[in-house]
């Protein structure tokens, strides 16, 4: 009897650790997770949620920044591990700091909006003033690019201001200062609800295809510091298959994402999020397919302001989960002048 027992004990035992270890794993490794206001954190909407459900395998503690520019502190003091950012952006920091590409987020977003009903064609912008956020990140270099391409030049032929936040452009708009703005969704569909006689004059997606068809325009890219990816590899796999799912949910379930779109004060109300949501052009691209279009969106940028991605293309070790030989792990590119 006594040997029966103890059998048994072991036995329970053996099954108890080996549950407990996986659970401690999963919920023991904490992801400090940052992401910019507005459609670079929408695809993460659902996942947010299931971390407050307490349903995640890992552990998430999410933050929503206004404003690009405090990424890069936050990865060099190590107070976030993982962060969606603008794609330049993940460029820039490669270039300075030790990330990795995780996977492309979110594509063309950007629209021009207009009160004056002028704006037909880039070529109406001469002479006009734009208002927009996100200086020195892929809003700006997308514009300054897509202007270039059709004979104007940045601050001669079309002027920029720049704000901090969109809210305060949609009320530069409301308040009828501004005529013209560069807006991404959600803010367009929020200041098209409130605003009377604005409209999307201009898509800036299909502007960039038509002097760049190679090449679409990448909004958002999700960055890890490389030592957390190496020392957490189980928890990083975990976490791409919950973003992956999450963006699907987001995708497919559009009236229960606007809910929590409004929930977590992304959007206003549900029914902005539901129009906006499906030209938010939410994606989770990764791997080789990640480098390919990364590769090609950074090259466009490189050619037109190679300080926008940092001054040098990423390396091949930029991009996680695509294989490359060490000895070609270098950047071999050569661009003419």
């Amino acid at each position: 009897m006594r040997k029966f027992l103890l059998l048994t004990l072991t036995a329970l035992a053996i099954v108890f650790v080996g549950c407990s270890s996986e659970e401690d794993y999963a919920n023991g490794v904490e992801i400090r997770v940052a992401a910019m206001r507005g459609p670079t954190a929408m695809g993460l909407l659902h996942l947010m949620d299931e971390q407050e459900r307490g349903v995640t395998r890992n552990n998430y503690d999410f933050t929503l920044l206004g404003s690009p520019d405090l990424v890069p502190p936050l990865l060099v003091q190590g107070e976030i591990d993982i962060a969606a950012v603008p794609a330049n952006l993940a460029a820039v920091l490669y270039n300075r700091l030790d990330v990795q590409a995780l996977a492309v987020v979110t594509l063309g977003v950007l629209h021009i909006v207009d009160t004056t009903d002028t704006i037909h064609s880039i070529a109406d912008l001469q002479g006009r003033t734009i208002f927009l956020h996100g200086q020195g990140a892929t809003p700006e270099f997308a514009l300054n690019y897509v202007l270039m391409q059709n004979g104007l030049v940045p601050n001669v032929d079309v002027n920029i201001e720049f704000r901090a936040e969109h809210a305060e452009i949609a009320a530069l708009l409301e308040a009828g200062v501004a005529e013209i703005a560069l807006l991404p969704e959600p803010f367009v569909s929020t200041v098209l609800a409130r605003i009377d006689g604005l409209r999307a004059a201009l898509d800036l997606s299909e502007e960039w295809n038509r002097v760049q068809p190679d090449y679409g325009l990448i909004m958002s890219v999700v960055i890890a510091r490389r030592e957390f990816i190496e020392n957490n590899t189980e928890a990083i796999a975990i976490f791409m298959e919950e973003y992956a799912a999450s963006v699907e949910f987001v995708n497919s379930q559009v009236s229960a994402a606007a809910q929590l779109a409004v929930d977590f004060e992304l959007i206003p109300s549900v029914a902005i999020a539901e129009a906006a949501i499906p030209r938010t052009n939410i994606v989770f691209i990764t791997g080789e397919e990640m480098r390919q279009n990364l590769w090609g969106f950074y090259e466009v940028l490189y050619r037109a302001e190679p300080q926008s991605i940092g001054g040098e293309m990423p390396h091949n070790d930029f991009f996680y989960g695509v294989t490359y030989e060490i000895g070609l792990s270098n950047n071999p590119a050569v661009f003419p002048n």
